[in-house]
């Protein structure tokens, strides 16, 4: 039970009875006050009793998810949304059918959505919680491409020795490309431009 509507013989006794109801405490719920009630002669006759409507508040996850259910409804797709939070980070995996509508050319919707999330989340929490965005398994396909990108690259820079620079990517992705060539005793890696065009440039190390 989120929400409930209770009776009391004042405001007070009517939101004590939700809360109880509700189990929980007053500073985590909404209260609307429906009727104040009214006393009536002696205490009794005419007396009217005060109702209010009690809802739990929701938390900041669960801000964050409704906020993201709705813009993907809009865009008419009927969500499934899983999600896990640890360190601070909250990983949010869509499921559904018209997924593909969600992703984009090289995950450029999906990162859109993800970047509208992130803000939700700066909203909703207390503390800075960084959100992961997931589509089916793209993130997961996609870190393997980038991988066999940055393998082939690679070896044409040996091959070519010149440098090659990558198109723009959002960070964590060029964390991938990172990554992948971090223990490459032949080539070196390292970010230049500004975001959102941000890129990876891949090298000769120098000898």
């Amino acid at each position: 039970m989120k929400e409930t509507t209770s009776t009391g013989k004042n405001v007070e006794d009517a939101v004590n009875q939700a809360l109880r109801e509700l189990e929980t405490e007053k500073e985590n719920v909404e209260i609307e006050i429906l009727d104040e009630g009214k006393k009536g002669i002696f205490g009794l006759l005419g007396a009217k009793p005060a109702v209010v409507h009690v809802r739990l508040k929701e938390t900041p996850v669960e801000q964050v998810l409704s906020y993201l259910r709705n813009i993907i409804e809009k865009m008419g797709v009927s969500p499934g949304l899983q999600f896990e939070e640890h360190d601070r980070t909250l990983h949010i995996n869509v499921t559904g059918e018209n997924l593909p509508l969600l992703i984009g050319k090289r995950g450029q919707t999906l990162n859109a959505l993800q970047f509208l999330t992130q803000l939700a989340a700066n909203r909703y929490y207390p503390h800075y919680e960084r959100v992961m965005l997931n589509i089916g398994d793209y993130r997961k396909r996609r870190e393997e491409a980038l991988t066999r990108l940055a393998e082939r690259l690679s070896a044409q820079v040996l091959r070519t020795g010149r440098p090659v620079k990558l198109e723009p990517m959002p960070s964590y992705e060029r964390k991938i490309i990172h990554s992948a060539l971090a223990h490459h005793k032949q080539v070196i890696t390292y970010s230049e431009g500004n975001e959102p065009k941000r890129y990876v440039v891949i090298d000769l190390a120098k000898r």
